[in-house]
């Protein structure tokens, strides 16, 4: 068995976020200031965790966010930063760059809800799901080549990390908490950084389809919820060997949509 935690953090606000427009995969802008201070108490927030390895979105949101967090990190002022194209956003056609309330219109006109529609020359959300399935994908392949099998830790991790998960039940870990849940007995940590549309359809893929436990308590209303910019989701992953490679044998939720570190840049705004 191969174990390690896997934590995706959307980027931080862009005036394209603040003004209520979508940038899907045209629109390619840098952050905000209130995103740049977003990514600093993110990496703040983090600077304790020792990424092993970054996969990042190509988009400069994304990868200014990623350089943000990696800056303010104690461990990580080396480690590699894989840009991914199948990170990036969901391709949202002919409606980037116009505000929300004008897909809100078309998905109205075609009658769907705004987050089934397709607007034309954009992806589905099975096309979206499927760029999140090949990344799992590279991303088990990658980890396993760079940390092998016997990875120190790596068969302990899931029963590690499934009694840590047990002595948090008394907690709210799904809303708040401590940075490091989750990751006691695991030791190989991978970060993300992408999108907010992006992070939900992997939620609901990694909830839904790969049937991965969830926290005590938690609600599905937040567990799916539109990520906040720089929200914080955790999973747990363990693989095991097939003839055909490396497969998912069991996938646990640690939290998701986290905020915490937002508490105090909010307030000063």
């Amino acid at each position: 068995m191969f174990t390690f935690s896997l934590t995706l953090i959307r980027h931080g606000e862009t005036q394209y976020n603040r003004d209520k427009l979508l940038q899907g995969q045209g629109v390619d802008t840098l952050l905000s200031e209130t995103g740049m201070q977003q990514g600093e108490a993110a990496g703040r927030y983090l600077t304790d965790i020792t990424f092993n390895n970054v996969f990042v979105s190509n988009l400069q949101r994304a990868v200014q966010t990623a350089e943000i967090i990696l800056r303010k990190n104690t461990h990580c002022s080396g480690t590699e930063m894989v840009l991914e194209s199948l990170l990036r956003e969901r391709g949202f056609g002919i409606a980037e760059g116009r505000p929300k309330e004008d897909l809100k219109n078309m998905a109205n006109a075609a009658g769907q809800s705004c987050r089934d529609y397709t607007p034309p020359g954009g992806e589905t959300l099975d096309q979206v799901k499927l760029r999140f399935k090949k990344f799992l994908k590279l991303l088990f392949e990658r980890l396993l080549d760079e940390h092998g099998w016997s990875a120190p830790d790596a068969s302990a991790g899931a029963g590690a990390a499934a009694a840590n998960m047990t002595a948090a039940a008394a907690t709210d870990v799904a809303l708040d908490g401590s940075a490091d849940d989750g990751l006691q007995g695991v030791s190989v940590h991978a970060l993300v950084v992408s999108h907010g549309a992006y992070i939900r359809v992997a939620i609901r893929h990694l909830v839904e389809d790969l049937k991965c436990s969830l926290p005590p308590g938690v609600k599905m209303s937040h567990l799916f919820s539109p990520c906040p910019n720089t929200g914080i989701s955790r999973f747990i992953l363990t693989l095991i060997q097939s003839e055909s490679g490396p497969v998912l044998s069991t996938a646990r939720c640690v939290f998701t949509n986290r905020k915490d570190h937002l508490e105090n840049l909010t307030a000063a705004e």
